[in-house]
């Protein structure tokens, strides 16, 4: 991926994380979202976009029903706010990465707390 694509690909991030805000969509509203990241292809025409929540991977493919439903609007805030020639299709995937980060986060404090114990 070129200096220009990842510049874009975070712009993008940026902007729908914004976006994601304003929705008023039940399913995506009520929700703690993440943008884990955003793959752009080469030629800008096609961005994945990466949806993750904390409260787990159902909540997150939830969402990505909403996001998906609202895809033209933020794809036309994102033009809007970037300016850029071709603003690229989104297509929205659930991802489980931050649940998956708590999970580990949660095993090493269990750990850490039996360490201590045995200290004590």
């Amino acid at each position: 991926m070129g200096y220009r694509t990842s510049r874009v690909a975070e712009d993008i991030k940026r902007e729908i994380v914004a976006v994601i805000r304003e929705l008023k969509d039940p399913r995506v509203k009520d929700k703690i979202l993440t943008v884990v990241r955003v793959d752009v292809s080469s030629d800008l025409s096609y961005a994945k976009v990466y949806i993750s929540s904390i409260n787990g991977i159902e909540d997150a493919k939830e969402a990505v029903k909403g996001l998906k439903s609202a895809c033209g609007l933020i794809r036309h805030e994102i033009g809007t706010r970037l300016r850029l020639r071709k603003t690229p299709e989104l297509s929205f995937v659930a991802d489980n990465s931050v649940e998956h980060g708590m999970e580990i986060f949660r095993k090493i404090e269990s750990i850490e707390d039996k360490n201590n114990e045995s200290d004590s």
